[in-house]
């Protein structure tokens, strides 16, 4: 996954626990694409004191997937409805009410273990 959209969705799970700082530099860095000189113009800081608040932001949101895997554990069950749907959108032969309950139960159970 490319790393722009890996901190984005990061930032999106984790922003809450940053500080109040860092998740605005992160936000105009990775949502709204300005530049760091950008951001160092409109905050009234070095580029450097920019750069450095970005690192440390990033270090602390890959912390916290480290250790929460909330994302990982999101892009898992994604993963697995997509491919559920995809069984079901190419499948030849029309399927089942039964077979569609059972797929949708096997989706449930993944979902739960996804969570855990």
């Amino acid at each position: 996954m490319e790393k722009n959209i890996k901190m984005s969705i990061l930032l999106d799970i984790y922003g809450k626990l940053l500080t109040e700082k860092q998740y605005n530099l992160l936000n105009d860095y990775y949502n709204n694409d300005f530049s760091q000189s950008e951001i160092a113009e409109n905050e009234e800081i070095t580029r450097q004191a920019v750069r450095d608040n970005l690192k440390k932001g990033e270090n602390n949101l890959l912390e916290y997937e480290e250790k929460l895997k909330i994302m990982k554990k999101n892009l898992e069950a994604e993963n697995k409805i997509n491919s559920v749907l995809e069984y079901i959108k190419n499948s030849k032969n029309k399927i089942s009410d039964k077979e569609v309950i059972k797929l949708l139960k096997n989706i449930e159970e993944k979902l739960k273990e996804a969570k855990r």
